[in-house]
Parts: structure tokens; sequence; C-alpha cells
């Protein structure tokens, strides 16, 4: 049994949810956002709750049932709370702002790049090297933030790049000098 899809979904007090065969629409003060399930799965609303069962025990429908689960619960969080995602900035002369909605990312290059956020998406800088990116949809918050990270990845013998908060970079020592074989 999926542990995690037997776990009622909650709805908040200002989140209203929208259930049409097999469409799940959730509407709340952050947004709105609508996800198709799959047909092995089915959504219930029994009062201030969400149940999500599954039709029979195969494996897919097992498998898709802890998932959408999931799905359905972030985008209630989403609707009502909303997702952030945080990077740290380190290097010399690598920082960040914003103009307008678009992030400035000045990171070594011989140009600064410029990053339009998706629909939903802000982007906030505080000081200059932390970059939150924040919106109502996980997905397009982590994807988001996975492209402003892929500018400049970390690199493994400085640290310098753009890292998630948090992120623990392994570190390789650099050449050890003289000596070796010619």
């Amino acid at each position: 049994m999926s542990r995690i899809g037997k776990r009622p979904i909650s709805i908040p007090a200002k989140v209203q949810v929208t259930i049409d065969g097999a469409s799940v629409s959730v509407k709340g003060p952050k947004g709105e956002l609508s996800r198709s399930l799959p047909t092995q799965v089915t959504v219930t609303q029994e009062g201030e709750t969400l149940l999500v069962t599954r039709r029979d025990d195969t494996r897919t429908s097992r498998q898709m049932h802890g998932l959408s689960r999931t799905l359905v619960a972030n985008m209630v969080e989403g609707v009502s709370q909303g997702f952030q995602r945080r990077l740290e900035i380190q290097g010399v002369g690598y920082r960040a702002q914003v103009q307008g909605r678009n992030l400035v990312l000045n990171m070594g290059y011989s140009h600064q790049v410029h990053i339009e956020p998706p629909e939903g998406i802000q982007f906030a800088v505080e000081g200059t090297t932390n970059v939150v990116v924040s919106g109502y949809d996980k997905e397009i918050v982590g994807n988001t933030a996975a492209k402003i990270r892929a500018v400049r990845p970390p690199e493994p013998y400085k640290g310098k790049g753009i890292r998630y908060s948090g992120e623990v970079v392994r570190r390789k020592a650099g050449k050890t000098g003289k000596g070796g074989k010619k």
C-alpha cells in the first residue's frame, strides 16, 4: 500500500477545488492551477479534505497513487502559500539584481545574463548574492531555479558559481605542485 497516497489532503479556507472526471482544478489567493490525473486514480472531496484512491492493485496504479496525491497536495499548497527556492552566488564580482521583472546576473562573462520569469514567477534579490525564486507552481519554481543555477554551476576547485541554499559542493584538491612523472 502507498503510505503517501493514503494520507488525506486538507483544504485551507480560501481554496476552492473543482473535480471534473480526471482533471482537478485548484483556485486560491495566489493563483489557479489545474492538472489532468492518470486514469488509474480517482480524487474525491469529502468536506474539507481530498482523498486520492486507486482503481485496482496493479503496479502502475500503485505507482500513480502516491504521485497523484503529491501533485494534488502541491497544487493546494501552492495556491494557498506558494513555494520558494533560494540560490546563493559565490565568487568575486559575481552579483545579481532585478530590473523590472527580469533577473540580471553578472557572472564573469563578457556580457550580463538576463533571465525573464515565466508566468507566475517572481524574482527577489537579497543583498547582491542571494536570489529568491517564488511562485505558486512548484514545478515551474524548481525549473526556473535550475535554469538560473545552470548559468554558472558551482565548480569543485574554488566553489565559485551559483548554488542552491544549503547545497554542499564537494571540493577537490588542486595541483600538488612540483614533482611527478615526466
